[in-house]
């Protein structure tokens, strides 16, 4: 059963990652957004190291949910404009298996932007974070989780609105506050020059946030294809 359940999940990931090579238009996006919120906040804070430092884990992580958002906004376009939803509805077997599917391709391009975005972060805002990167990578791996996770449930759920760039954003990130607070407030701490261990409550606020979404959102899933 379970290998039932990751072999369709890994047919739906590749998938969307064998269109996204083919048309790169998704990471392509996500990266010139993201390269455009760096730019626009360097050049409104001016030079001052100091305020940078103090905006700078605010800022990063702005500029990785606007990202991720615009990824998740685009994660069931192929078959909305294919016209082929209800055909992948008719797929055999679990459809949790489809939304572990859009999950692992969400995560994959989302954590593909976070890893250009990192170093071009460090080089405008001219902050020391290399010799951070493993516990940054961390963070941002539970914090993109826990963002997908309810950010694939919901792009699933207003697929077919007419409003739904509006209406993502404004269902998501109510909900993400959590992950959204502990990831911010981690990626503060580690660039102060703390470790792992002096964040180690919001790792733990993180870890059981994505436990917990990872095992509702699939079985609230099936309902929102059924709606």
């Amino acid at each position: 059963m379970m290998t039932e359940v990751l072999r369709r999940t890994w047919a739906m990931t590749w998938k969307d990652v064998t269109v996204e090579l083919r048309a790169r238009e998704r990471v392509t996006a996500m990266l010139f957004f993201a390269a455009l919120v760096l730019f626009i906040f360097n050049f409104a804070l001016g030079p001052d190291r100091e305020r940078l430092a103090e905006v700078a884990p605010g800022l990063l992580w702005l500029a990785f949910l606007f990202t991720g958002m615009l990824g998740l906004g685009r994660s069931f376009q192929a078959e909305r404009e294919n016209e082929c939803f209800e055909e992948l509805l008719l797929t055999p077997g679990d459809r949790e298996s489809i939304y572990f599917g859009k999950l692992a391709g969400n995560v994959l391009f989302m954590c593909m932007a976070e890893a250009m975005i990192l170093p071009l972060f460090g080089i405008l805002y001219n902050l020391d974070i290399w010799r951070h990167i493993p516990a940054l990578a961390l963070i941002a791996f539970l914090g993109t989780v826990g963002f997908s996770t309810i950010g694939t449930l919901l792009a699933a759920m207003t697929a077919h609105l007419r409003a739904r760039e509006v209406m993502l954003p404004l269902l998501l990130l109510p909900l993400t506050v959590p992950v959204v607070l502990g990831s911010v407030r981690a990626t503060d701490a580690i660039l102060g020059g703390g470790g792992l261990a002096d964040v180690s409550h919001w790792v733990k606020l993180l870890v059981g946030f994505d436990v917990v979404f990872l095992v509702a959102c699939p079985l609230a899933f099936e309902f929102v294809l059924e709606e």
